[in-house]
């Protein structure tokens, strides 16, 4: 490489190995999903304590349950276009800030109101991460590899989940329930650390806002020491340019239509997912299954996030809006299946773990299939607006099940309700596939911006 020579990023970061440092931004990021994944679970347990040490009843619960989702849609929906004129780096650590010392602030709560505004507040950081960690992890990464990377990442949260339910069952007979929102506070805090430290901004949001070149040249060279010769730097976008930032550019006439399409998709997805989780182990129990069989049965589903690797490297290879509909409409089918199988506990545990896999693959796979969309000057928006605008799903899901008991459906007629949601998801891809306004790779008008001195 000559001293004189100009670096396009995008392809120096596809024609370099991945190297450690991209490894570092990955368990950076790997490690604030899985806290997701172990705050989200943690709850649950922590919850039948409260009951007991403050004398509540179970209604009184359902603020405390819920005031992180709704937490969760406002991070997100504010952090968007926060990420797209701040950066990718200073929300992620604001955000880890925020929710680490929210949950910590949680352990001394002293009353359910209280806590309730705590749990909000941790949702709102935890809502604010996400995103930004998948559009960081997203910049870092070969074209290649993308999706099967970023649906990595999110293997933490249902390992997360694991971690948060296996360690609850142990922290709180010994420790007490306040141990648990401890451990949740201080370990981000702790994480906090390195990512101040060692993390840099997105190199592709340092070009696309015109950072110095030497800040650019600096995060490049971790990768690879051939960029220290380069004077200066192009950033190639195959999604076509759209005027503004954040949201000007996801509400824009090119995406508008893409951009709702994901809203929908994610939205059904998490209906379902919420669904399911917290109704399942009721309605089996309901439908006849002895308790402790309709809790194991009912755990098979959230296990199921197995798939989203092999989707993601689909993903890499094909068409990526047809995997992931293919995997809603099998979603939908499964979860149907759930209905017909109550009397066959066989057909049963098969249709529920079928429909975990397949669910949780599909909805892991969204946040990669978001961040290719957009172009860089709109890409923290889309896709925390995808994820915030989807949270509200798991509020309908878990209220629709609700209703659908009052009004008294069967146990077939719930799932089969429930089962439309994934076929909608399906269909929003679909529509999201033919409206597309670029063919991803093979664009023949891909723009560049350079920057340079």
């Amino acid at each position: 490489m000559s001293r004189s020579s100009a670096v396009d990023i995008q392809t120096f970061i596809n024609e370099h190995p991945f190297s450690p440092f991209q490894w570092f931004i990955f368990l950076i990021c790997f490690a604030i999903v899985l806290l997701d994944g172990f705050d989200t679970a943690a709850i649950g347990f922590i919850a039948p304590s409260l009951l007991g040490e403050w004398g509540l009843t179970k209604p009184a619960l359902a603020p405390v349950l819920s005031a992180a989702l709704f937490g969760l849609a406002c991070g997100a929906l504010a952090s968007g276009p926060l990420s797209d004129r701040l950066g990718r780096r200073t929300m992620l650590l604001g955000a880890v800030l925020v929710f680490g010392a929210a949950c910590l602030a949680s352990a001394f709560a002293s009353s359910i109101d209280h806590l309730v505004w705590l749990r909000f507040i941790t949702g709102v950081g935890l809502g604010a991460a996400m995103p930004n960690a998948v559009t960081m992890m997203g910049e870092y990464c070969p074209d290649t590899r993308r999706a099967t990377i970023i649906n990595l990442m999110f293997c933490g949260f249902p390992l997360g989940a694991a971690l948060g339910g296996f360690l609850a069952a142990w922290m709180i007979p010994h420790l007490g329930w306040r141990s648990v929102l401890l451990l949740g506070g201080v370990t981000p805090l702790a994480l906090a650390i390195p990512l101040a430290l060692r993390l840099p901004e997105s190199v592709r949001y340092m070009v696309a806002n015109q950072r110095p070149t030497e800040r650019i040249r600096a995060a490049l060279a971790r990768i690879s020491a051939d960029a220290q010769t380069a004077q200066s730097f192009t950033m190639t976008e195959n999604a076509p340019h759209a005027d503004g930032k954040g949201l000007g550019v996801v509400l824009s006439a090119r995406y508008a239509i893409g951009s709702v399409m994901l809203w929908i998709a994610y939205f059904m997805g998490l209906v379902i997912f919420y669904a399911s989780i917290n109704w399942m182990p009721l309605l089996l129990k309901d439908a006849g299954l002895p308790p402790a069989h309709a809790t194991l049965i009912s755990a098979l589903f959230p296990l199921g996030g197995i798939g989203a690797v092999l989707c993601g490297v689909l993903m890499d290879r094909f068409n990526a809006n047809r995997i992931i509909a293919v995997c809603y409409a099998l979603t939908a089918l499964s979860v149907w299946l759930i209905g017909q199988a109550v009397g066959n506990v066989g057909a049963l545990v098969l249709a529920v773990f079928a429909a975990g896999v397949l669910m949780n693959t599909a909805q892991s796979s969204m946040p990669a299939l978001a961040a290719a969309f957009y172009p860089t000057q709109g890409r923290g928006t889309g896709v925390a607006w995808m994820l915030g605008i989807g949270r509200f799903g798991g509020i309908a899901g878990s209220f629709l099940v609700a209703e659908l008991a009052r009004r008294h459906f069967s146990f077939a007629g719930i799932f089969a309700t429930i089962a439309v949601a994934g076929l909608v998801a399906c269909a929003a891809l679909l529509v999201k596939q033919v409206a597309r306004p670029h063919v991803m790779q093979a664009a023949t008008g891909a723009e560049k911006e350079s920057f340079g001195h």
